[in-house]
């Protein structure tokens, strides 16, 4: 199952609506197991783990074990169910990590497998297998994806000097490991505010991950971001949101620059007359996506933080301390009591040269 969960890692922000699955085919006699196939689910969601493994091992298939990271599927979509090629392969036994909380499966493609006859055992390797797939279940038990938020900061909390020089905090290592949290995303979301202050690529530039870049989203209720902006490079698709009653010379303009690689859609506002994040969130859970980092502002930190919208929380800190006068990671979030702190849980660690990256969750 270790073998299966590595593959799965592999399809990390290039599979979405899908999830991410590794298979690993095992199979043996007198004692002796081998490898007779593995796979994990293609760019695009397919092929899927197990189609990818089946077809690597041929007829070695037959009596093998399968270990799988998520329950088979059993139903009908652009491929045929996994059960189905499993039962149709001859395999003897499916270890499964996780049950697949989609309604068009929960539990039929394990029971579809035992009323073939195959032994099928749940459980092994699920806490990771969860982490892996934590966007994915997180679309389809909450309608949103995972949302990650990434903050890079000086030790005192800050994010650039008052004037707004922020380049660079962090050192080469720490940008380095952002850019990998990147290729491992469906789509990364800023808002207005960065895109204007650092007309950022935000695409993903680790040597030999140059095709890994993720969907750009950026936020701009009123559509004022200028058509040469490099969002609007086409090196990657880009979504712009904005709101009821942009303008719609800008739209036009934008759609003109790179038709192909630029959509334009409209969310409602929030009562605060900001753009509705919860609606947000939404529409892109309805579009697909199963896992995006923002690497926005203090402002919309906040507005995650207060909309309880953060599931992952990585926090690079640089050994430098900036002052009072610095811009904050986060801004105001209207605290009144200290009960109403969003309080988090530290999963992990990481030396980043002579920074450090922390991995947090919500507190339960």
């Amino acid at each position: 199952m270790g073998a299966a969960l590595a593959l799965a890692r592999r399809g990390l922000g290039r599979v979405w609506p899908n999830p991410a699955v590794g298979c690993i085919l095992v199979a043996g006699s007198n004692g002796r197991s081998v490898i007779v196939g593995r796979g994990w689910t293609q760019p695009g969601g397919r092929p899927h783990a197990e189609t990818e493994a089946l077809a690597r091992a041929g007829d070695h298939a037959r009596d093998a074990t399968a270990y799988v990271t998520l329950e088979p599927c059993s139903h009908h979509g652009k491929t045929p169910p996994c059960a189905d090629a499993l039962i149709a392969a001859g395999v003897r036994r499916v270890v499964a990590a996780i049950e697949d909380p989609d309604p068009r499966v929960s539990g039929r493609g394990v029971a579809q497998l035992r009323n073939a006859g195959i032994e099928v055992s749940l459980g092994v390797g699920a806490e990771e297998a969860r982490e892996i797939n934590a966007g994915f279940l997180t679309r389809v038990t909450r309608g949103r994806p995972m949302i990650a938020l990434k903050l890079a900061t000086s030790l005192d909390g800050k994010i650039a000097l008052a004037s707004g020089e922020s380049r660079w905090i962090t050192g080469p290592e720490a940008r380095q490991r952002g850019h990998l949290l990147r290729a491992t995303h469906d789509a990364i979301l800023i808002g207005t505010g960065t895109a204007a202050a650092d007309d950022p690529q935000l695409t993903c530039r680790l040597g030999g991950l140059e095709d890994r870049s993720p969907l750009r989203i950026v936020l701009d209720r009123s559509l004022r971001l200028p058509s040469n902006a490099r969002l609007f490079d086409g090196a990657a698709p880009t979504w712009v949101i904005h709101g009821p009653g942009a303008d719609g010379a800008s739209a036009t303009a934008l759609r003109r620059r790179n038709k192909n690689h630029i959509e334009i859609l409209e969310i409602p506002l929030a009562g605060d007359g900001k753009l509705d994040l919860p609606a947000l969130f939404a529409l892109l859970a309805e579009r697909g996506l199963t896992r995006v980092l923002v690497e926005g502002g203090g402002t919309l930190a906040a507005g995650l933080l207060r909309a309880n919208l953060v599931d992952r929380l990585y926090w690079f800190r640089a050994g430098a301390v900036i002052g009072a006068e610095g811009r904050p990671a986060v801004e105001s979030l209207g605290l009144q009591d200290l009960a109403g702190m969003a309080r988090f849980r530290r999963r992990d660690h990481v030396s980043c040269g002579d920074d450090v990256m922390e991995i947090w969750t919500p507190a339960p």
